[in-house]
């Protein structure tokens, strides 16, 4: 008989502020949080089991595939190291070999966390197929540390913890990080919803070099970068009070603060397509905005009355972006079998 095949969806998500308060050292030292909500964009994974030791994996991002054998050593060489990593951490103990397919509805570079919540995907998988129980706060720390520690990839936290709760969420790091879920009322998210749109850049990036950047000024206690850092803290907490009791209007003119104070943290966070498309977007009617993930490309998060959002939209098309818009979705890591 057949043995059933692994499903998982993960949702990627969009960060209001506190963005970069979450990476190394700041959340030791200071403490960070971020505010952030998940999407209708999603990585999506699927584990089907062979009888042999043979693991075969298909990135529909990157357009690559790879093969290994389960008792042989995994190394690493540039392709496909991030599910490596993941295959690498899970073991080969008590399993046969699998084929993975992996896909996300995001570009990978787009600000959006797609790498972060493929791992999450990728964990759910390998975590249903080796039969181990894992909890959200687990299974979040688990795709942290295969990202983070075993390969040494340059980044936050946020998203692992965003992808594999879902929803609104205020999440907290420090000594440990805690993930305080935001009940939003029905019509507060429906106009926020309306009013948002992701405006793409063209630009797609490895957001580690921008964070390295980052992380050598905050390590280093440069002025901007810890000034900006601090802001982070402040407008993210602020934007929550303003998002739970329905005040988008200060939202959104917040939203536009956060990108002010985030720029102070890596002069490679924008540049001038960056610019120019948001400078686009205000003077059509756009009341705030920012870039989505660590910078230096990917999406920019516009909010716009809902009366003037057409306005917008056309004139940053006629400008060359292309223009999206998406709902939240408030469930997280999902996995089942067929």
């Amino acid at each position: 008989m057949a043995r059933p095949c692994i499903r998982a969806r993960a949702p990627l998500r969009i960060s209001f502020a506190g963005g970069g308060t979450d990476v190394p050292p700041f959340p030791e030292t200071e403490g960070g949080c971020v505010l952030s909500a998940t999407i209708d964009r999603y990585a999506y994974g699927s584990l089907v089991p062979r009888t042999d030791r043979m693991v075969t994996i298909e990135s529909v991002d990157f357009k690559t595939t790879a093969e290994m054998k389960l008792d042989e050593e995994i190394l690493y060489d540039g392709s496909l190291d991030l599910i490596k990593a993941a295959v690498r951490r899970f073991g080969k103990e008590g399993t046969d070999g699998y084929d993975l397919v992996l896909r996300s509805t995001a570009p990978p570079g787009s600000g959006l966390g797609s790498s972060s919540t493929m791992m999450v995907a990728l964990t759910g998988l390998l975590a249903a197929h080796h039969g181990r129980m894992l909890d959200d706060y687990e299974t979040a720390e688990l795709a942290h540390a295969i990202e983070r520690v075993d390969l040494g990839i340059a980044g936050g936290m946020q998203d692992q913890y965003a992808a594999t709760f879902g929803g609104f969420n205020f999440i907290e790091f420090g000594d440990r990080v805690i993930v305080n879920p935001l009940r939003i009322r029905d019509d507060i998210a429906h106009e926020l919803e309306l009013s948002l749109l992701l405006c793409f850049t063209g630009i797609t990036r490895a957001s580690a070099k921008v964070i390295e950047d980052q992380t050598a000024r905050a390590k280093a206690s440069a002025g901007e970068t810890m000034a900006g850092l601090r802001a982070q803290k402040e407008l993210a907490v602020a934007m929550k009070a303003a998002l739970v009791t329905g005040a988008l209007q200060e939202f959104g003119e917040l939203l536009g603060e956060a990108w002010a104070q985030k720029k102070r943290m890596s002069p490679l966070i924008t540049n001038q397509r960056i610019e120019e498309l948001y400078d686009i977007a205000r003077g059509n009617g756009a009341l705030g905005g920012k870039i989505t993930g660590a910078g230096g490309g990917g999406y920019i998060l516009l909010y716009c009355d809902f009366t003037k959002k057409h306005r917008v939209i056309e004139a940053l098309e006629h400008a060359g972006a292309v223009i999206t818009e998406f709902a939240f979705d408030t469930k997280g890591l999902t996995t089942w079998r067929v």
